[in-house]
């Protein structure tokens, strides 16, 4: 049995951050029925291509949508309607969990919110996700991954030092902001094991932008200066970056003056080891700009899997640079498990992301892809 079987989650939430945290807790052996709009259904299932496609070659939803709902029942409700709204005030008069990312008070006028439900549920652990909060001047403001991306400053530091800011690959705001939700909503089930009261739980996506910030906004209430864009360097370590080599590229994650040490032997650059710019961490970083210059030489006259071969049998971090393609046929990713080859009620095949949890050796993944829509019933199982 996974560890939270017979949690009972209720999803009004949509796009990636609630689906994500939605998402997880199914993995984890939740009960999460998704409440979509009829006809439609959550935007991102029309976020393609690509598209899943069944037995019959009829498509089935975006990729993107496959890559946040697995695990869930799926109920079209028009929550604008009277009928809509009770058949959600039923479902979380039983529920243990409200996931919901609609702008702040956005659900009061459907009676939907926090102290509406309350009401009938007073153990309700209701999880609110929006861009700024529920208070403060950004309140109302509707929020995007990308937009915060860029107030946070996790733009200002991505990238390289001579080009425009970049976000990351993926929607990395909206994924941790899930996490965190999903964190957040355990906590709150310790809780309520304690006081017998569910709570309101306020999640932000500025918030969480701002709290991965980690050393690199540390650096800056440390010193007073706002770091800059080092392309692939690290601001704290050195040599810590990517590094041309014949036949491309490799990342090369020196991590303290031990494993300088061996890298400089391993690729035949003991000079540098005599010399005083290069003695500690500390200096390697003030002086990065001429240590590369200085390593480049010698790292050209390998070939990627030459040097990955030297460094991993010198003790020295290093790595290739993968396509998405690579990742999922790497012998460790294979054996992990982490490409999953799901069934739907159809026979249907939909491949997905497992979740990076194991406990006791099982991985946490739930069995079932994504939903149709509409294609749960409006009820509980326990209540059937």
């Amino acid at each position: 049995m996974k560890p939270l079987a017979g949690l009972k989650v209720l999803e009004l939430a949509r796009i990636l951050a609630g689906p994500w945290c939605g998402q997880l807790l199914a993995d984890l052996g939740a009960e999460v029925i998704k409440v979509e709009r009829s006809g439609a259904g959550d935007d991102t299932r029309q976020w393609g291509p690509p598209f899943v496609t069944d037995t019959c070659g009829n498509a089935w939803g975006a990729a993107y949508f496959h890559s946040c709902n697995r695990g869930k029942s799926s109920v079209a409700i028009d929550i604008d309607t009277e009928d809509g709204q009770a058949a959600v005030r039923a479902l979380a008069a039983e529920a243990d969990v409200v996931i919901e990312n609609f702008k702040v008070g956005g659900l009061a006028k459907y009676g939907l919110d926090y102290s509406s439900l309350k009401r009938i549920n007073q153990r309700l652990i209701y999880a609110s996700i929006t861009g700024f909060g529920q208070d403060g001047p950004y309140a109302a403001r509707a929020g995007y991954d990308y937009i915060i991306q860029g107030m946070s400053g996790l733009m200002d530091i991505t990238g390289a030092p001579d080009a425009e800011p970049q976000k990351v690959g993926v929607a990395i705001v909206d994924i941790f902001t899930g996490l965190y939700t999903a964190t957040a909503i355990l906590a709150a089930i310790r809780g309520r094991d304690l006081s017998g009261e569910g709570c309101h739980i306020d999640m932000s996506l500025l918030d969480s932008a701002t709290a991965i910030l980690a050393n690199q906004g540390m650096n800056y209430l440390v010193s007073g200066v706002s770091p800059t864009r080092l392309g692939n360097a690290h601001p704290n370590i050195a040599p810590y970056q990517v590094f041309e080599v014949a036949d491309g590229h490799v990342i090369i994650a020196v991590g303290n003056d031990s494993q300088f040490r061996k890298f400089c032997e391993a690729i035949g650059a003991n000079h540098l080891l005599a010399d005083d710019l290069y003695q500690s961490n500390k200096n390697r970083v003030a002086h990065r700009d001429s240590l590369q210059t200085a390593l480049q030489p010698s790292l050209k006259t390998f070939t990627r899997t030459q040097l990955l071969a030297a460094l991993e049998a010198a003790g020295v971090p290093a790595g290739p640079i993968n396509r998405i393609e690579d990742v999922f046929n790497d012998p460790q990713i294979v054996h992990r498990g982490m490409k999953l080859d799901l069934e739907a009620a159809d026979g249907s095949p939909v491949s997905g992301i497992a979740s990076p949890i194991v406990i006791n050796g099982v991985r946490m993944a739930a069995e079932s892809p994504s939903p149709r829509l509409g294609s749960g019933q409006p009820t509980w199982k326990s209540s059937q």
